[in-house]
């Protein structure tokens, strides 16, 4: 099945004025169960109204359709069964997916809905279970509008750009704007990339490819921190490319079988070049997996509050020292490749973590000024990784 089709097809299934025929279903246990984690997890627990706690089930063909919305993220994913009698149901998300992911492994699991289609039936070997459905006409229906730019990424491509800037996006709602990745096309008429950048005022990350065919005049939009995570989910179940269409409210993400449709954060993104330091020529490189290894062993003596972990670097070695009055004093040297003059400097031993946790090199790259400027954090093995940590007192 070609993912174009899969995207024509889920659209047509969230038409609205669907007829509630009862459905007949059977559908291997491991299917159903993969498409339910992915659905299930964008329905508010919380929520107010009461069909937005369902998932929408779509049987004809030789498929199942699975849509779950909130009303800003909508996903739709098919898994192959064997559909007797072709319909449509809503049935409550989370309860569905617990009673498929405690069924045995292997389980052909039959869903059908009552006559009246007010009930739907879950049977599995000895299991029985019996669900309240709500009408599908209820369920609403995400309009995508026009999506006039569309292109097409590998799946490394698109999770390095989601995933890799992902922890600095800000949790700070009074700074909207922020709550997200902002997607634009960047560089220069001979370099043209696709770049993803993140920050929430502490730490900066840039992450970046080479710009795909059909993103050249696309806008800039901030992908909401939700889709980011639930996208993340999409993209590790599948090998292929990702495509990807958008407007400059909405986007589109065709994974395999699965469709992600989004709103996007209506707002403008701060001048993040402005961040990222120019004059940095203090160079250190050091080994990734002892500098997090020493970084996390120290850090258990700084404060809860604060993190705070103190660099003394000098030529061919760093110190990192951590000292608060609940805990006591922690010190342990790490050797480095750097020739320059003496810094000093404190950062947020977290937001090192963080960031070292998206290094992919064997070593990474610290390029400072002096102790009271940002410092930069490259990535060996990825040229088109930037990242920026903001200096702290200690």
């Amino acid at each position: 099945m070609s993912s174009q089709a899969t995207a024509a097809e889920a659209a047509d299934s969230n038409k609205s004025g669907t007829k509630q025929a009862p459905v007949q279903v059977v559908v291997e246990r491991s299917h159903l169960l993969k498409g339910l984690g992915h659905v299930q997890s964008v329905v508010e627990k919380r929520g107010t109204i009461a069909v937005l706690s369902n998932v929408k089930i779509d049987a004809k063909g030789d498929s199942l359709s699975l849509t779950a919305t909130d009303m800003d993220i909508a996903i739709v994913e098919k898994v192959q069964a064997t559909v007797n009698k072709a319909g449509s149901t809503t049935v409550p998300a989370h309860t569905f997916y617990d009673i498929v992911r405690k069924l045995p492994d292997g389980a052909q699991i039959e869903l059908s809905t009552s006559e009246d289609g007010s009930k739907v039936t879950i049977r599995a070997g000895q299991s029985r279970f019996s669900l309240a459905c709500l009408p599908v006409d209820d369920f609403p229906v995400m309009a995508e509008g026009e999506l006039n730019h569309n292109f097409t990424l590998k799946s490394a491509e698109c999770m390095s750009l989601i995933d890799k800037p992902s922890f600095a996006v800000s949790t700070e709602e009074t700074r909207y704007y922020l709550n997200g990745i902002y997607l634009h096309a960047a560089g220069t008429a001979k370099d043209k990339v696709l770049r993803a950048v993140a920050t929430d005022g502490h730490r900066l990350a840039r992450i970046e490819v080479s710009l795909p065919a059909g993103a050249d005049g696309m806008p800039g939009v901030i992908i909401p921190r939700k889709a980011i995570h639930e996208l993340k989910k999409l993209i590790e179940g599948t090998d292929g490319d990702v495509e990807i269409s958008l407007s400059d409210t909405k986007i589109r993400f065709v994974c395999g079988n699965a469709v992600l449709v989004s709103k996007l954060i209506d707002g403008n993104f701060p001048d993040y070049e402005r961040v990222i330091p120019s004059n940095n020529d203090k160079l250190m490189e050091v080994d990734c997996k002892l500098f997090t290894q020493s970084v996390d062993r120290v850090s258990v003596i700084s404060s809860e509050k604060s993190r705070a972990i103190k660099f003394k670097l000098e030529s061919g070695k760093l110190t990192l020292s951590a000292s608060s009055a609940e805990h006591g004093t922690a010190s342990e040297e790490v050797d480095v490749n750097y020739s320059a003059g003496l810094i000093e400097v404190g950062f947020n031993s977290r937001y090192l973590l963080d960031m070292m946790a998206r290094i992919e090199g064997d070593t990474a790259q610290f390029l400072f000024n002096d102790g009271a400027s940002p410092a930069i954090v490259r990535d060996t093995a990825d040229v088109g990784a930037l990242y920026v940590i903001m200096p702290m007192r200690v």
